[in-house]
């Protein structure tokens, strides 16, 4: 049988167009994975604070530095986390802004602790940095604003030189 030149193209491709839309039986269904291996939605000790995030930010590395067993890796002011180790555990404390709402009224942050791959974490270890910033928190966030006053009005100091005072026009 002798095949016309423009068909020879053409049926080819009409049997890989069939092939293509041809329906396939259903894989079959799989187990969903164990509710163990499922990371969480919420993370013990996760807490709010009515404060200005880049305040929360600036005191949660304060307070990372000084505490016992805790080291932070990095740290990223405008996705406000750090990646810390907590007794050997790494996390990823991050703090930001909840929007404004019927129940949330004034600025507030949330820190919450996540895994570095960035999945809700509930561990021990993560509990207890977080119960230690809750706690100490406050008082840091005061100190960073006092600090950070002093800055400015040395800054202010700094850039306005001494003037002499005016002398006052003799009188003749």
């Amino acid at each position: 049988m002798d095949v016309p030149p423009r068909n020879r193209i053409a049926l080819p491709l009409c049997l890989l167009l069939l092939a293509a839309c041809a329906t396939r039986a259903p894989a079959p269904a799989t187990a969903p994975p164990a509710a163990a291996a499922r990371a969480p939605t919420t993370t013990r000790g996760q807490f709010t604070i009515q404060a200005v995030p880049l305040d929360v930010w600036n005191a949660i590395g304060d307070i990372v530095v000084r505490t016992p067993q805790a080291a932070y890796d990095s740290r990223s002011r405008m996705l406000g986390l750090y990646s810390v180790r907590y007794h050997g555990q790494p996390l990823l404390v991050v703090a930001h802004a909840l929007p404004l709402s019927d129940t949330v009224q004034v600025l507030t942050t949330q820190v919450t602790a996540k895994s570095p791959a960035g999945a809700a974490v509930d561990s021990d270890v993560a509990a207890a940095l977080l119960a230690i910033l809750q706690r100490e928190l406050p008082a840091e966030i005061e100190r960073v604003h006092a600090r950070q006053a002093a800055a400015d009005a040395a800054e202010a100091q700094k850039a306005k030189p001494h003037q002499p005072a005016k002398k006052k026009p003799r009188k003749k």
